[in-house]
């Protein structure tokens, strides 16, 4: 192997083309990653984004073009030639091993080994627990198994892990999707020091906040091209979001509509609901044609409330639909036609769908009995209404029989949304759910979370974007340590005044430290 050349570009791709049967991902891209800088690959689902992601993490090869890595091409038909180019990423749905600890997922596949083969554990830990502690995550017990971290953890330890090898280049795969304050502020910290160091980022994102306070240059796709790599210092919000979507998206949320009289029983009334952890003493209404939001900090009981409410987490206090008492010991009895709550989690490929199934059996499975009869499935009445809910959402016809795996994040997230609406639930539980998602399917799950309360639904909504609380919520409350510390209605509702609430009172001048 030649030896790389210092002022030649950490990351070259020259007419990549990538071709997965009849799909093409890639179509003939060329751009270059300057060494040392942080360059955002920005792009709608589908864009290929993640397909030259997989090509720079060796997990899959280009069916044409050529890749240079600091000036000299490389063949990277595996995650290790990838690595040892220096490349590393932290992908956005993760790869470690849920079953296995901190430790142990840090440590692979590179574990030091001594002279007889032996793990050389003692060492192993003394490494890892100082790499955690130099990046701020010293609160993370290296012996705690994966699964028992929050999703904001797992992403951190993720990075941390593509950190421990001391990449040259560093692939960043949405990795503020499950952050929000002050570790999105961790976040920026960590990319700062490793530019200081030389380190060459490429900075995958939907979230221009982000983009435009790490990145130095930005390139953009769409339907697998090459739009324009453009200086950010050059170019406005607008016209990068345009360039994304291939036409002009105006402002970037759509009018809030009225508030919704409160008349009648709420649809949703919840008193003194408390859970084991995090959750201590929640109170609110929820009517109909409301979309209420909620805030705060990450581990405030904001995944309790929903995870309560949807049977899933044992609690304590009373919940009400139309007046009536209900008590949940599972997720089936939420979603009954009779109560008619759904959740849509934070984690949509392990727990909103069955990635192996297609699009069809995902969405009708929770109403599956109605067209079930003496055993057998009416599949024709099946797939004809659902291909309609598909294609209200504009997901592709091809989900009736294509495996959901096979679609992009955006996609993925409407089909798990599609499934709810096709039980025709009363009360939609939202969690993050544009978290990953590209500027244009926002678009569509905004106004669709509009169309659903406009139509007499309601709607409990988290974000990590305070911004999409303060233009779509109706009231906002704000959640700090398992408690309502703020109940915001009308003009109350602004992102400083959602901040401070979230800091627990706090001025807004504190810094998210």
């Amino acid at each position: 192997m030649s030896e790389p050349q210092p002022s030649a570009p950490a990351i070259a791709a020259k007419n990549i083309r990538k071709v997965f049967g009849a799909t093409i991902a890639v179509n003939d891209v060329s751009f270059a990653v300057e060494a040392g800088e942080v360059h955002a690959l920005l792009g709608e689902n589908g864009a290929g984004k993640s397909t030259l992601v997989k090509l720079l993490s060796g997990l899959i090869l280009p069916t044409t073009g050529v890749l240079s890595v600091f000036g000299m091409p490389a063949v990277l038909d595996a995650p290790r030639a990838s690595h040892a180019r220096g490349i590393q990423t932290a992908f956005q749905e993760l790869t470690m091993v849920r079953d296995l600890t901190v430790l142990d997922n840090m440590l692979m596949p590179y574990p030091p080994i001594n002279a007889f083969g032996q793990i050389r554990r003692g060492e192993a830990r003394r490494r890892v627990e100082a790499h955690l502690d130099a990046l701020g995550l010293g609160d993370i017990d290296p012996q705690a198994e994966l699964r028992d971290l929050d999703l904001n953890q797992r992403q951190k330890i993720e990075i941390a892990r593509a950190l421990f090898r001391q990449p040259k280049i560093l692939l960043l795969d949405e990795p503020t999707s499950t952050l929000s304050g002050r570790d999105i502020d961790w976040l920026g910290d960590l990319i700062e020091k490793r530019r200081g160091a030389g380190v060459t980022i490429v900075f995958i994102s939907h979230r221009m906040r982000e983009v435009r306070a790490f990145c130095d240059r930005v390139t953009v796709l769409r339907n697998g091209r090459h739009v324009a790599t453009e200086r950010l210092s050059d170019v406005s919000d607008e016209a990068v979001i345009d360039m994304i979507a291939g036409k002009a998206l105006g402002q970037s949320f759509p009018p809030k509509p009225p508030v919704p009289s409160p008349s009648g029983e709420p649809v949703l009334g919840v008193r003194n609901l408390a859970t084991e952890k995090r959750l201590a003493d929640v109170s609110f209404d929820l009517r109909r044609g409301e979309i209420l939001g909620v805030a705060g900090l990450q581990g405030m009981g904001q995944l309790e409330l929903f995870t309560a409410l949807f049977g899933m987490e044992e609690s304590t206090g009373d919940i009400r639909v139309e007046g009536r008492p209900v008590t949940f010991t599972s997720p089936r009895d939420a979603a009954d036609a009779r109560i008619g709550i759904s959740l849509v989690p934070e984690d949509r490929k392990t727990e909103a769908l069955f990635l192996k199934l297609d699009g069809k059996r995902n969405v009708s499975l929770p109403v599956i009995d109605r067209y079930t009869r003496f055993g057998l499935i009416d599949g024709a009445r099946e797939e004809a209404d659902v291909s309609l809910v598909l294609a209200r959402l504009n997901v592709q016809m091809r989900a009736l029989w294509t495996g959901v795996k096979a679609f992009s994040g955006g996609n993925q997230q409407k089909i798990a949304i599609a499934k709810w609406l096709f039980a025709q639930s009363r009360v939609l539980l939202l969690f993050d759910p544009t978290r990953g998602i590209d500027v244009g399917t926002k678009h569509e799950i905004y106004a669709l979370m509009q169309e659903y309360a406009a139509a007499g639904g309601a709607i409990l909504f988290y974000s990590t974007e305070i911004a999409e609380l303060d233009h779509l919520a109706h009231r906002v409350l704000v959640l700090y340590r398992g408690r309502i510390a703020a109940d915001l209605a009308g003009g109350e509702i602004s992102e400083d005044a959602i901040l401070r609430a979230t800091l627990g009172g706090a001025p807004a001048s504190l810094e998210l430290q």
